[in-house]
């Protein structure tokens, strides 16, 4: 029996765990976290890409993320920020606009069609898909290096230690990678 599940029958109380949730914007460059939102986890993901974006200043040029944010307000987002949108359609996934309208073909469908014609393997490939990867070994590193827990009890308190978690891992990820240039031979 866990700790908390004890203490439950115990005192007949409830337990007061509830989930965050930290979504990320990462520089497929260096590493660095240039984005980052903190909420509750009744919020949905495709919610907060706005904020993520609206936090990077420099231009982007692409924006790779899951399933997850397979909406059609996280594609305008992403177009209003002149970015390619690559984002790995649902298996169920339907063409919002057929191919006999006048306007442009909307990125998704393009995506989808790619994948119906080539392959998911090979749409990741030619995309660029797996350089979302590199956000998910940000995480790994994050959880890592400070575990999985808050010691802070409030929300706002917890949001304040994962920006001061983050401020050191970009520091760290500073320091420790090497400088990479190209030599002659």
């Amino acid at each position: 029996m866990v700790e908390g599940e004890w203490k439950t029958r115990q005192h007949r109380g409830r337990k007061r765990r509830t989930w965050r949730k930290l979504h990320l914007g990462v520089d497929e460059a260096t590493g660095e976290i240039v984005a980052m939102v903190v909420t509750s986890n009744a919020v949905a993901d495709g919610a907060v890409l706005e904020a993520l974006l609206e936090q990077i200043e420099d231009k982007i040029e692409q924006v790779s993320t899951d399933g997850a944010y397979d909406d059609r307000h996280s594609y305008n987002e992403i177009e209003g920020r002149g970015a390619k949108a690559v984002i790995l359609p649902r298996k169920d996934a339907k063409v919002w606009q057929h191919g006999n309208r006048k306007g442009k073909p909307h990125p998704r469908d393009e995506n989808l069609r790619q994948i119906r014609k080539h392959g998911r393997k090979r749409w990741k490939r030619d995309s660029g898909y797996h350089c979302r990867s590199i956000a998910a070994t940000t995480m790994f590193r994050f959880k890592a290096i400070f575990g999985g827990k808050l010691h802070a009890r409030q929300f706002d308190n917890q949001a304040v230690e994962f920006f001061i978690k983050r401020a050191a891992l970009n520091c760290m990820m500073g320091i420790a990678k090497p400088d990479r240039y190209k030599v002659e031979a």
